[in-house]
């Protein structure tokens, strides 16, 4: 006890009592500026509900989620997987190094990088669309409406996928070289290997980067506030956590602000029940089942 003691008050005080105080706070009503707070009962979750900007920062969220799982996620467990093939050993450690350098980078430097990209007219992306014959597709990337909110998550793909591909690659690390020389003998190819080896092993590490991708999805600030100057061009890059500053310290509606950061609280501890429900079943079970063997044999 003494030992875990520490880390337990860490926890109360950083995380536990914040995260009460912040429930209480949602049913106030105060300034950054003043120690005065008034009890306003629901109005805060009645303005939530009916906040505009709130649907469509949700529905961004949601995008930022769907696109991350894809690219990054399953996009991750790829790349860990061809480099870790035999034919690719050699150049491998080449390789993750050169996908692994934008996790190392400032996020301030990759989202002023980006800017330059998707520059309107002097931007490599509108360049490389006219070089290649494609002018029809050259457009104010962050400038649209309609694809501001892509843009920004474009560039987080390309931040990120290197972070996952390294847990991926660690997991596939530690799968048994003799699982693959019996493919190898019984003739599975690399796609076999992949389907009825590779993935079915990595299953835990499956869940954890499902767990870290869709969170850090509904989380997400720096992108959008950075690259998009703050959720634009008006609220259409907008995502909860970014509402959720502008209206503490912008629009100085601190309870109102504490509403918000209680429904992203809500939103990611319920996908993170859902994903533990759907992914961390089997593994719950094939512990039981293993309990109930060893019980057996001992027996």
């Amino acid at each position: 006890m003494l030992f875990i003691a520490p880390c337990i008050l860490m926890l109360l005080v950083f995380v536990y009592v914040p995260l009460v105080q912040n429930f209480v706070f949602s049913f106030e009503s105060f300034s950054a500026f003043s120690q005065e707070r008034a009890f306003i009962g629901l109005q805060n979750y009645k303005t939530l509900f009916g906040d505009k900007v709130v649907g469509t920062a949700i529905r961004n969220n949601i995008y930022y989620a769907v696109i991350s799982v894809i690219f990054q996620v399953f996009g991750g467990l790829i790349l860990a997987s061809v480099l870790e093939d035999n034919a690719f050993r050699r150049i491998s450690p080449l390789f993750r190094t050169t996908f692994f350098l934008p996790v190392l980078v400032s996020m301030t430097v990759i989202c002023l990088l980006f800017s330059f990209i998707y520059h309107p007219q002097i931007g490599l992306l509108n360049n490389f669309l006219e070089h290649i014959g494609l002018e029809a597709l050259t457009r104010q990337w962050l400038g649209s409406s309609k694809t501001a909110i892509f843009a920004v998550i474009a560039m987080s793909q390309w931040q990120s996928i290197g972070y996952i591909m390294m847990l991926f690659i660690v997991a596939i690390q530690k799968i048994p070289e003799d699982l693959y020389e019996a493919a190898d003998i019984d003739g599975a190819n690399k796609i076999q290997r992949f389907l009825n080896i590779t993935f079915p092993q990595v299953q835990e590490m499956f869940f954890v980067t499902m767990i870290v991708t869709v969170i850090g999805a509904f989380t997400v600030f720096n992108e959008p506030y950075i690259l998009a100057k703050g959720g634009g061009p008006g609220t259409s890059s907008m995502t909860l956590a970014v509402h959720m500053y502008q209206s503490a310290f912008v629009r100085d509606r601190m309870g109102y602000a504490s509403t918000v950061a209680v429904l992203i609280f809500l939103i990611t501890a319920a996908l993170s029940v859902i994903q533990t429900v759907a992914f961390g079943g089997d593994n719950t079970e094939s512990k039981k089942d293993k309990k109930r063997k060893g019980a057996a044999n001992r027996g």
